[in-house]
C-alpha cells in the first residue's frame, strides 16, 4: 500500500479518492474548496490539507483531477504547489484532461526536482468513476508508468501506457473526437424517430443491437428520449475539451471538419443555457430547430 494525495474533489475525484482510501492506501486530499476536502476526509477516514504542497508532503504518489491547464498549473507549480512539497523519487499523476503542451511543460519541471510525471486522462464519466471502472490513457516513461499502474488500478477498468509524456492526453483528444460525433449521430437518430411517429425505445432495442451500438446509445438515449440532462459530462466541459483538440490538430495538420462543426452545435447549446447540461444534450438543438 502506498502513501498518495489526491488532488481536486470532483464528480470524478471525489470517488475515486474514494477508491484509493478502499483499496487500503493511505491518503490525503487537497480540494480549491476546503470543506469539500473536510467532506471526504469525514467520509473516508483519510485527511485533508489546505494546501497541494501540504497534502503532497511525504507522498508516494500524487494524483490530480482538476478543471483544466491553469489549474493544472496551480496545484503543481509555486510555493504552495504540490511540486514543491514533493520529494525526489516521487510520482505525479494528472487525470485531468489538459493540452498536450501543458502536460510536456510540467514533464520537465517536475523532472528538475527528481519528480516523474504521468499524464493519465480518464473516460468512464462520473459513472465510472463512481464504480470505479475508468479507462485510463497514459504517456510518460515506462518505469514511472509501471510504479503508477498498480495504484490507479483501485479505480480503472482498463489502463495502459500508450506512449512517451503527452501520449495520454493525445489518446483522450482521440475519445473526446469520437464521441462528438458519436453524440451528434445519436441525437439526430433519435429525433428523427420522433419526428417519424416512431418508438425511440423500440427503435434503440432493435439497433442497439447491430453495427449502431455503442456506450453512448446504451447509456444516453433513455435520458435523452426523456429530456433529461442534469448529469454526466457537462457541455462546457465538452467544449474545452473540443478546443484542445482543434487547437492541437491545427498544429498537427489533421483534418476535423465534423468535430468543428458538432463544436459550434455544442455552442449552440450553451447559448439555449445549457452549459451544465450532459454532453446528450445536442438533441435538444435539434427539438428546438423544428
Amino acid at each position: 500500500m502506498a502513501k498518495v494525495a489526491f488532488l481536486g474533489l470532483g464528480v470524478m475525484g471525489f470517488p475515486m479518492a474514494g477508491h484509493l482510501r478502499a483499496a487500503g492506501h493511505e491518503v490525503t486530499v487537497y480540494n480549491r474548496t476546503s470543506s469539500k476536502a473536510e467532506a471526504w476526509a469525514a467520509e473516508h477516514g483519510g485527511a485533508a490539507r489546505t494546501t497541494p504542497r501540504e497534502a503532497a508532503e511525504g507522498a508516494e504518489f500524487v494524483m490530480a483531477c482538476v478543471g483544466n491547464d491553469d489549474d493544472l498549473r496551480a496545484v503543481c507549480l509555486g510555493e504552495d504547489g504540490a511540486f514543491a512539497g514533493m520529494g525526489a523519487g516521487g510520482v505525479f499523476v494528472d487525470h485531468t484532461t489538459v493540452s498536450a503542451a501543458v502536460t510536456r511543460e510540467l514533464f520537465e519541471a517536475a523532472a528538475e526536482r527528481g519528480v516523474a510525471f504521468v499524464d493519465a486522462p480518464i473516460s468512464g464519466g462520473q459513472a465510472g468513476a463512481e464504480n470505479g471502472q475508468l479507462s485510463i490513457m497514459c504517456g510518460g516513461d515506462q518505469e514511472s508508468y509501471d510504479r503508477a499502474e498498480p495504484v490507479m488500478d483501485a479505480y480503472a477498468k482498463i489502463c495502459r501506457r500508450i506512449g512517451a509524456s503527452g501520449a495520454g492526453q493525445m489518446t483522450k483528444m482521440c475519445n473526446q473526437i469520437a464521441i462528438a460525433g458519436l453524440v451528434q449521430g445519436l441525437s439526430e437518430a433519435l429525433h428523427f424517430a420522433e419526428t417519424a411517429g416512431l418508438d425511440g425505445r423500440a427503435v434503440v432495442e432493435v439497433i442497439s443491437q447491430g453495427a449502431a451500438g455503442s456506450w453512448q446509445m446504451q447509456n444516453r438515449y433513455e435520458t435523452m428520449l426523456d429530456d433529461r440532462f442534469d448529469h454526466g459530462f457537462a457541455v462546457d466541459w465538452m467544449r474545452k475539451d473540443l478546443g484542445i483538440c482543434l487547437q492541437t490538430a491545427d498544429e498537427t495538420g489533421a483534418s476535423l471538419p465534423v468535430t468543428a462543426l458538432v463544436d459550434q452545435f455544442y455552442k449552440d447549446v450553451q447559448r439555449m443555457g445549457g452549459g451544465r447540461w450532459d454532453t446528450s444534450s445536442l438533441i435538444k438543438r435539434l427539438r428546438a430547430a423544428g
